[in-house]
Parts: structure tokens; C-alpha cells; sequence
């Protein structure tokens, strides 16, 4: 008789698998390029600026965690760079098993003075490059036969504040985009989900401090305790790391029979 243990694959093992995540240059999407890298997963960065940082970025983290890094510029506003980004990864690294779509941008301002410009940038970088991207993603995911599309949502796509009418109209859509694929997919073993973080300490919202206060006239202090962190009940900002956990589960094994959710990591915000 065969006493040996069964041998179990670690689900947070995902050596061999290539991830594709937009505005990964800093903030949360470069917290997730980490963990999943750490876990063996090659990485397509994708984000804006400083050339000479993003390649001390990239270089790092091939270094440190023994994968594969690439990066590659897609202007998020451009549907035919975004559509390329995603041929690219699997012309460099051979495959593509996980699609974060995280670049987003923000614009505070209420809506009769709301520039039109800033509103079709907010829709195309919010909401229009997740629908490029994970069209560009589908075939190749189907020929797989396995893929994870896991998009960075927000509280704003759940519930709406004053002053953000681009924002919460493109994560609005975001969330209703992600239920259309889950159901358009859920025979072809490949999820799609999203993720609504609450306030996250990252350079945009460090930036909607700022323009909060000066949309309401007040102090960068009185915007951050009466405005920011006023809405979650915890009282303080929500960790990256707090994010990577749930998103771990989704691109895992784990998440195969979780599709279609939209998930508030959000302090207790949408408890209310």
C-alpha cells in the first residue's frame, strides 16, 4: 500500500503565469505587480512616470523576486495601445493568465463646472481601457482554457460622493462591466471581479486632498478627518496589503467559483 501524502499545489504558488496590470508604476497597482511577482508570476508593468525610475522599478523587482519583468508605456486614453499591451505580454512571456485592469485617474469638481475634457479622460482611462484591455484578453485566456480578470473598482462604484460625478459614473461602470464578462465567461473557466477599496494612502488620493480643499474652501487637515476618512467607519486609510490578500484569493485557484462580485474593501463604509 502507497502511505506517501498526496501532494497539494499551494494555491498562492503561481510560478510559470504572467500577469498583465495597468498603472502599475506606483500606488496600488504596483503592490499587487509585488505580491504577485513574489509568488513566482511574471509581470507586465504598465504606468506613468519618470522613465529612469520605472527601469529601477522594473529591475528590482525582476531582481529580487527571480521573474520576469517587462514594461511596456500603452497611453490608458488609447484603445489601440491599450489592445497592444496585452499582445505584448504574450509575444514577450508566452502566455497571459492574469489581467488587472487598475489605471485610473481623478478630477474633483462639481458638475457645472465640470471641464469636458477632464470628464472623456476620467471615462476613457477608467472605464473604456478595462473594456480594451480585457477584450484583447479574452482569446487569448480562452485558448488557455484558465484566466483571472480582476478589476481595481472603488467605493465609487457601489455608492457616489459630491463632486466626483466622472469618477463615480466610469466605477459605476466598471462594476456592471464586470458582471457582463463573469456571465459572458463563466463556462470558460475565467473570472472577472472587482475590487472597491475605500480610501487607499496612494499619490491619488494625496492629489484628491488637495482638490477637496479647495473645491470646499477649507484646510488639507479639516478634508482629510471631515471628508476622507470621515466615510469609513475604521477611521484610517485601508492598507495595500489588506487589498493584496483579497486579491490573492481571486487570481488563485481558490477564487475559481467567484465571478461577478464586486468586493468593498472599504473600512465599513458600504455597511452604513
Amino acid at each position: 500500500m502507497d502511505n506517501q501524502r498526496p501532494v497539494f499545489k499551494d494555491p498562492n504558488d503561481l510560478s510559470g503565469q504572467v500577469a498583465v496590470i495597468s498603472g502599475s508604476t506606483s500606488g496600488i497597482g504596483l503592490a499587487l505587480a509585488r505580491a504577485v511577482a513574489a509568488r513566482g508570476c511574471d509581470v507586465v508593468l504598465n504606468g506613468l512616470g519618470d522613465p529612469s525610475e520605472i527601469e529601477r522599478t522594473r529591475a528590482e523587482l525582476e531582481a529580487s523576486c527571480g521573474v520576469r519583468v517587462r514594461y511596456h508605456a500603452a497611453n490608458m486614453l488609447k484603445g489601440d495601445e491599450v489592445a497592444d499591451m496585452v499582445a505584448y505580454a504574450k509575444h514577450q512571456l508566452g502566455r497571459l493568465d492574469i489581467l488587472v485592469n487598475n489605471a485610473g485617474i481623478q478630477h474633483v469638481e462639481a458638475v457645472e463646472k465640470f471641464p469636458s475634457d477632464q470628464w472623456e479622460k476620467i471615462i476613457a482611462i477608467n472605464l473604456s481601457s478595462t473594456f480594451y484591455a480585457t477584450r484583447a484578453a479574452i482569446p487569448i485566456m480562452k485558448a488557455q482554457g484558465r484566466g483571472r480578470i480582476v478589476n481595481i473598482a472603488s467605493v465609487h462604484g457601489l455608492v457616489a460622493s459630491p463632486f466626483k460625478s466622472a469618477y463615480v459614473a466610469a466605477k459605476h461602470g466598471v462594476v456592471g462591466f464586470t458582471k457582463t464578462v463573469a456571465l459572458e465567461l463563466a463556462q470558460d473557466n475565467i473570472t472577472c471581479n472587482a475590487i472597491c477599496p475605500g480610501f487607499v494612502e496612494t499619490p491619488l488620493v494625496a492629489a484628491q486632498v488637495a482638490d477637496l480643499a479647495r473645491t470646499r474652501g477649507t484646510s488639507k487637515e479639516k478634508v482629510l478627518s471631515e471628508v476622507i476618512l470621515e466615510s469609513q467607519p475604521t477611521k484610517r486609510f485601508v492598507t495595500t496589503d489588506e487589498l493584496t490578500g483579497a486579491f490573492l484569493y481571486l487570481v488563485s485557484d481558490l477564487g475559481a467559483s467567484t465571478t461577478g462580485i464586486s468586493m468593498p474593501i472599504d473600512g465599513g463604509w458600504t455597511a452604513r
